[in-house]
């Protein structure tokens, strides 16, 4: 199956999620594509969707709720995961962390299958006096390689399903939740 990861970042940490995420769906035997969201014309040809956005002051980066709008009704046509990436310190691989509202609400929008909250990741040299400011107290890497494999072997594991049940109906309320 054909699998896009797309995401919007910052700094480039969700963008790396994004890389490592790819790689391990291909890992699991599927065809696993990255690209930026702004260089998705059409999500069609496509079985599945993941898309990905960092997270400051609990908004979800613009590229990624953009990409959403602009694609909603693709998909909820076909098998749709989110996830986040943020928090700086151990808190997203110590337990599974819900989405926040705005990113729940995008959920809804296209009947998402499921989310998962990745550690971010913030270089001590940040450039931006917030992000400056910041990289004080919180510098470091919290992505969680171990946390995401995880994650993308039970993906493989529901689009196999879904693949084994044929696309679901248009409208369907059914969803695999992660």
């Amino acid at each position: 199956m054909r699998v896009l990861v797309t995401y919007g970042s910052k700094r480039g940490g969700t963008e790396g999620i994004a890389r490592w995420l790819a790689q391990a769906l291909r890992d699991e035997g599927l065809d696993a594509e990255v690209a930026a969201p702004q260089d998705v014309g059409d999500v069609s040809g496509y079985g599945a969707v993941i898309v990905g956005g960092s997270l400051y002051a609990n908004r979800w980066h613009r590229d990624a709720r953009r990409f959403v709008h602009r694609h909603a009704r693709r998909l909820r046509e076909r098998p749709t995961w989110f996830f986040s990436s943020g928090p700086l310190d151990a808190s997203a691989s110590d337990g599974d962390l819900p989405p926040t509202p705005q990113v729940r609400a995008l959920m809804e929008q296209v009947h998402a299958s499921g989310h998962m909250t990745f550690g971010g990741r913030l270089e001590a040299d940040a450039r931006g006096f917030l992000a400056r400011s910041m990289a004080r107290e919180h510098a470091g890497d919290w992505r969680d390689l171990e946390q995401l494999r995880r994650w993308a072997a039970s993906l493989a594991e529901a689009l196999a399903l879904v693949g084994d049940l044929g696309p679901a109906p248009r409208g369907s309320e059914s969803h695999v939740p992660f």
